[in-house]
């Protein structure tokens, strides 16, 4: 989406109360500003790669200052490191937070945090469109400590209501959603959740801060997979959550125990392709518009899902609380499994791989890629049909990716009509 839209509803929250001056500054201005100090190591323009496990002690005095007074300094590297201080205080800003932490991958940040908020007996309230392996560890693996947890349909908040029990301790979902792009109606989750005093937790790695910041709509914890289209460059693992100090803290302690740390030449790589994040975030929410347009509009194409158009069933509330429809089109193409393959194969500028936020345009079937365990009724049950396809844009230009897709949608069903 070329402009920018500003939410029709009042906002139904305030920022964090620390408010720095570059928190007034542009998205752009904060991606290459925000979390640096002016004067840096030897006068580098680059934040450098702290490249250390641990750090030394002029003499005793200092180790007392920093155990018994609290001096600030790092210590070992599993416990913060300069490079990483940088990449977190960038993400804090980008998303309005008062604090961040870093972790290996999405998937720790998420496992992290959910094991920070619950204890044995608790339940907790996630929706059915989540990332299937986030499911699988809410559902499956916590009902080994005892923990309960509610798969409620997504969309469905009479539902997500009716199953909050006395012990919840959170509800947890995405915006968008994966492949489906549903957009969680923000101002309904938040009066929900004060109502029964449950925290909230969303997953904006489809949205990124450029597009959507649920900590402005009330929810308390934001988390993203920085592989995506944080870095943007398909070259790391990382992950991060994001909110109130207080939460932050609680989830760091934790961290800390458990190890995940991202290691300093990624933290650097984060923080280097967050200098281009807004630029390539534009590029790729142009790119997608054009892309979901064309292939509406597509003969051999059944279905779209992009929540920038008119006919996503979640249009009004994108429109209301996003600046941004994000880079991936999902589809469904006319045909079956073999016209499907037959189109991936066509492909001559995508590549064929399972992930998304980088510059590349990558395209994925969830079928046979992502469920590929599953029987096909289960499949389908979940949305998830022979012929639906993933499109993650990259920032190439446009008409070059939609004359890909054509050729391929094109000759894929040529080669059909041949075997008919």
């Amino acid at each position: 989406m070329s402009e920018t839209r500003k939410p029709k509803r009042r906002r139904p929250a305030q920022l964090p109360a620390r408010r720095d001056r570059a928190d007034k500054r542009g998205m752009s201005t904060r991606a290459i500003h925000a979390g640096e100090d002016r004067e840096r190591y030897a006068d580098s323009i680059t934040t450098p790669i702290v490249q250390t496990s641990t750090f030394v002690f002029k003499d005793s005095r200092e180790v007392e200052a920093y155990t018994k007074h609290g001096k600030a300094r790092f210590e070992y590297g599993r416990y913060g490191n300069p490079t990483e201080l940088v990449a977190q205080r960038r993400l804090a800003e980008l998303e309005g937070a008062e604090d961040g932490v870093l972790f290996t991958s999405g998937m720790s940040a998420i496992t992290t945090t959910i094991l920070t908020l619950v204890r044995s007996g608790d339940h907790l309230v996630i929706t059915d469109d989540a990332y299937n392996k986030t499911l699988e560890f809410c559902s499956e693996y916590l009902q080994r400590f005892g923990i309960g947890c509610t798969v409620v349909p997504f969309g469905d908040y009479r539902a997500l209501e009716r199953a909050i029990q006395r012990n919840t301790r959170f509800i947890f979902s995405e915006s968008p959603t994966n492949p489906y792009l549903n957009i969680f109606d923000l101002v309904k989750l938040k009066k929900i959740a004060r109502k029964h005093k449950v925290l909230t937790v969303i997953d904006s790695t489809f949205a990124t801060p450029l597009n959507q910041r649920p900590l402005e709509w009330g929810v308390d914890l934001v988390i993203h997979s920085c592989t995506k289209y944080l870095a943007g460059h398909n070259d790391i693992l990382g992950g991060a959550v994001l909110g109130r100090a207080g939460l932050i803290g609680e989830i760091r302690a934790l961290h800390r125990g458990f190890g995940g740390v991202l290691d300093p030449h990624c933290c650097y790589l984060l923080v280097r392709g967050l200098k281009t994040f807004a630029l390539r975030i534009e590029r790729q929410n142009a790119s997608a518009m054009k892309a979901a347009r064309f292939l509406e509009g597509h003969p051999l194409v059944k279905k779209v899902y992009y929540p920038g158009l008119a006919s996503h069933r979640h249009h009004d509330i994108a429109k209301a609380q996003m600046d941004g429809y994000g880079g991936v089109v999902t589809f469904d193409i006319k045909g079956d499994l073999a016209m499907a393959k037959r189109f991936l194969d066509s492909l001559k500028l995508c590549f064929i791989a399972p992930s998304f936020g980088g510059v590349e345009t990558l395209i994925t079937h969830p079928a046979t890629i992502t469920y590929y365990r599953e029987t096909r009724r289960a499949r389908y049950e979940l949305g998830i049909t022979d012929t639906l396809i993933r499109l993650a844009l990259g920032v190439e230009d446009a008409d070059d990716i939609i004359a890909d897709l054509d050729q391929a949608l094109k000759r894929s069903a040529r080669a059909r009509k041949r075997k008919k």
